[in-house]
């Protein structure tokens, strides 16, 4: 197996658990990834996702062994192979839980694309990432769509033409990084932050995922109206109508008052 699936309440925890290949990207890792994505995606136990690696790093991106066996490939096998990780990206945006990359080590190529897919990146401080396709003549074609989203026109096409590594605080102040969290208490603290957003109601957490994502392919105005119709679903929700009532009626929290 070359993904670990556990389950702590309703955090979800994915690890890709190829150490030994610096948890390298094949098909067939690819594949069990999807699968574990689908099958979390279906289970309402589940409140949100944490995507790790095993070992020292992340993700060191495709596995190039795996790559120098298919070489005399035709291209619709070449396509596949490409496709099943497009596939991986697409399904971390559609999934109906937040997803959270927990990047320790480096996050390459491949695997910074994966990081990048995630709706929240926590870096150790040690973290590096970078797009080195092009040092070795490959094109770093399946990241590019996700990581002009994150960091915009000019530092996406210097980080992609130059291949260059980024530590976590440039990742952070770039927009790769959603928050750099403690050496000493990176586990910890990615534990705290999941458990923190898994006790957001789901409703809410699912609808604002949903139209976060819609709005990439909208004008301001089909954005707005979008907007409206979140809205109008979230105040029918039983969640939500009862912490209105419950704020209405003095019995909130007194942090949320």
């Amino acid at each position: 197996m070359r993904i670990r699936v556990e389950q702590e309440g309703r955090v979800a925890r994915i690890a890709l658990a190829r150490p030994e290949k610096k948890n390298a990207l094949d098909r067939e890792t690819a594949h069990e990834l999807r699968e574990a994505l689908r099958r979390v995606d279906g289970d309402d136990s589940v409140g949100v996702v944490v995507l790790s690696g095993d070992g020292s790093d992340f993700c060191a991106g495709a596995d190039l062994q795996a790559l120098d066996a298919m070489l005399e490939a035709g291209p619709d096998e070449h396509a596949a192979d490409a496709k099943a990780l497009g596939d991986v990206f697409l399904a971390l945006r559609a999934l109906r839980m937040p997803v959270i990359a927990a990047v320790q080590g480096r996050a390459l190529a491949g695997g910074a694309g994966l990081a990048t897919a995630c709706d929240i990146v926590l870096a150790h401080p040690a973290a590096q990432f970078g797009y080195p396709e092009v040092r070795i003549g490959f094109v770093p074609a399946m990241v590019m769509t996700l990581l002009r989203r994150c960091v915009g026109e000019k530092l996406a096409f210097d980080l992609v033409a130059t291949g260059r590594l980024v530590g976590s605080d440039d990742a952070l102040r770039i927009g790769l990084v959603s928050r750099v969290l403690s050496a000493a208490h990176f586990a910890a603290e990615v534990t705290d932050i999941a458990e923190a957003i898994a006790r957001t109601p789901a409703t809410a957490l699912r609808l604002t995922k949903r139209l976060f994502y819609e709005l990439d392919a909208l004008d301001v105005s089909q954005g707005i109206a979008a907007g409206v119709r979140a809205n109008v679903e979230a105040r029918g929700t039983v969640e939500f109508q009862a912490s209105v009532r419950a704020f209405t009626r003095g019995h909130a929290p007194k942090g949320e008052r």
